[in-house]
């Protein structure tokens, strides 16, 4: 079976949709913060604004030499059991996974410390790709938080007998997000001990959250993790419209809105950009990004005649495609 019927029909039953469709539904689809809001000078910025290019899944895709390493964001997981045998696994990397090895792929799929501090999520993804890697080349492939893991790993740690080929972030905030200073401005410096306090005593690590922060990243992260030059750098960013009522982007969208510009609900595009910046991808989440759209959304839309405009599984294959078009 091919990768496009085993994706498609098979294995994850997504929606696909004709070009005439795609085409119509780009027409009338508004779009969305740049044309609403188009005196911002900070849209200026957006580089190459995406639309439609990943809303459904190509016949082909090209395979890239090396292994891929998924590095998942801030509180992910791998692969999460909530009901043992008896519920199937949630996967951070919704259908993605599979499909990238449909093509060929050898994937590796790290696990580090959900909020943990960035060194101690790099040397567990460090750990996790010498394990498995055996040896070989990889490119990273990393959602979120996980590019700040990466990045300091390829800085400061690279794992042993492995050479990071490429590393290509997803909505990574590599200067920070203005909703983790607004969090933490509000908990206030008298009550964040206790609040530490209680999260460490039900299992949970605390040492994220500070790292996050618009001055940690910028004044202090950044200017300590320089880049590899023997590896290559890529990255997208994302932004949607304001959020429904009861999204649960509807707070941190409005306040990086304010302060940053344009931005997925959790990162802005601003703070997206590191190494060569790919794109914007127009109408699109943060958790949209890793698959775990909203159906309700999307039915509806199907309802009016507008098919979805974005594809997660599509996005992957494609960067998996760029990275062999790469050399990589």
């Amino acid at each position: 079976m091919s990768l496009y019927r085993c994706v498609t029909v098979n294995c994850y039953k997504l929606h696909t949709i004709h070009l005439q469709s795609a085409w119509n539904s780009r027409l009338s689809w508004p779009k969305t913060y740049s044309t609403q809001h188009s005196d911002d000078p900070r849209l200026k910025d957006l580089g190459k604004q995406i639309y439609d290019e990943y809303a459904s899944i190509r016949e082909h895709y090209a395979t890239p030499k090396h292994p891929i390493v998924l590095a998942h964001g801030l509180l992910g997981f791998a692969e999460l059991k909530i009901g043992g045998e008896w519920l199937p696994a949630i996967q951070y990397w919704r259908g993605i996974t599979d499909a990238l090895r449909a093509n060929g792929i050898k994937v590796i799929t790290a696990a580090v410390p959900p909020s943990g501090s960035i060194e101690h999520r790099a040397e567990k993804l460090a750990c996790g790709i010498t394990d498995v890697a055996q040896g070989n080349s990889v490119n990273i492939i990393a959602h979120s938080m996980g590019g700040l893991d990466a990045r300091y790993m390829i800085s400061h740690l690279q794992p042993k007998n492995v050479s990071v080929r490429s590393l290509v972030t997803v909505a990574s905030p590599h200067r920070g997000s203005a909703f983790a200073d607004y969090l933490l401005d509000e908990i206030g410096k008298d009550r964040l001990p206790n609040v530490y306090k209680f999260a460490e005593s039900i299992g949970m690590e605390t040492g994220a959250f500070e790292q996050l922060t618009q001055r940690y990243m910028t004044e202090e992260f950044n200017p300590r993790t320089p880049d590899d030059p023997g590896v290559r750098y890529f990255s997208y960013g994302a932004m949607m419209d304001q959020p429904p009522l009861f999204s649960p982007f509807r707070l941190s969208h409005r306040i990086i809105s304010d302060i940053e510009g344009p931005n997925d609900g959790l990162v802005s595009v601003t703070s997206s950009k590191w190494g060569s910046y790919k794109g914007t991808l127009v109408g699109v989440s943060h958790l949209d990004l890793i698959n775990w759209t909203n159906r309700l959304r999307w039915t509806l839309r199907k309802w009016i005649g507008q098919g979805p405009t974005f594809n997660a599984i599509a996005f992957y294959l494609d960067i998996a495609d760029m990275l062999a078009k790469e050399n990589l």
